[in-house]
């Protein structure tokens, strides 16, 4: 396993991807009625920030000062982002951090298990076999929650539809493949073919315009349902930055789910950006009828 999420765990780009699934669950729950939520790429679920600077042969930069470490503070947020905010807080809070900066963050998992109703249910694949064993631990707690030591890819074909024809699936692999890409069209095809009424969210890091390009022209190929992305860019094209953006894509959005939550992105970017450049934006590859 070449990807160690610990190391950039809290960064921008968690906080970019946790606030928008954050709002996703919120939008789901607005229906009485239950829903399978579905991480294909879970990891272990929680991440102690003093070691994100522990490389496995050398000290690295934490990220989480330039992610969450700017919000940690922060008052009078936008109510999404405050709400989020407050999740991370009482996670950290609940594993006896009383410091006045952050030490545990959660992953998608645990936020997802903070909100989930008695009537969801979770399914989280993680095909590291030691990531999953910490996983299944840190949410033993968690009521209508699996574990699967898996390929997450093979997680749409294999599990949906679900019985409560609801889901929402989550799909953020590590990127550490040259055919991830790939593999996320395949797996969306199968997803939605399986349940064409559910809602799928795709993380991607904002490196290369032109793969990211070629990536929703794939995923267009599809014939989609309504598909919007979203980016948030902590700088300009120019920099010299590896990581300068990243992007959700969400297919079959809730009703609104735009107008909700860009002006909060919009914000969020203010507080993020690095380098001059930096900001948020939402665009349509099939626009909501």
């Amino acid at each position: 396993m070449n990807y160690r999420h610990q190391f950039h765990a809290g960064n921008f780009a968690d906080v970019m991807k946790h606030l928008l699934l954050v709002q996703l669950v919120r939008a789901m729950q607005r229906k009485d009625k239950g829903f399978l939520y579905l991480d294909t790429h879970a990891g272990r679920g929680s991440y102690d920030l003093a070691v994100a600077a522990q490389g496995d042969t050398r000290q690295r930069e934490p990220e989480w000062p330039a992610g969450i470490g700017r919000l940690w503070a922060a008052t009078e947020l936008p109510r999404p982002l405050g709400d989020y905010l407050a999740l991370v807080r009482e996670f950290d809070r609940q594993r006896g951090n009383r410091d006045s900066a952050p030490r545990h963050y959660p992953g998608s998992p645990a936020l997802v298990a903070a909100l989930a109703r008695e009537q969801d249910r979770l399914v989280l694949c993680e095909r590291h076999p030691e990531e999953a064993a910490v996983l299944l631990n840190e949410l033993s707690y968690a009521r209508r929650t699996s574990v699967q030591a898996m390929d997450g890819y093979i997680a749409p074909r294999a599990l949906l539809p679900p019985p409560e024809k609801r889901a929402l699936v989550l799909i953020d692999p590590p990127f550490e493949a040259q055919d991830e890409f790939a593999r996320i069209v395949h797996a969306v095809e199968e997803g939605l073919g399986r349940l064409p009424g559910g809602v799928f969210a795709i993380w991607y890091p904002l490196t290369e315009r032109a793969r990211v390009d070629r990536f929703a022209t794939e995923l267009g190929a599809l014939k989609l349902p309504p598909t919007a992305v979203f980016e948030l860019t902590i700088a300009g094209e120019a920099t010299a930055l590896k990581l300068r953006g990243c992007g959700l894509v969400v297919i079959n959005p809730p009703w609104k789910f735009e107008a909700e939550v860009m002006p909060t992105l919009a914000r969020l970017a203010g507080y993020l950006q690095q380098e001059p450049g930096g900001a948020a934006r939402c665009h349509w590859l099939v626009p909501e009828s």
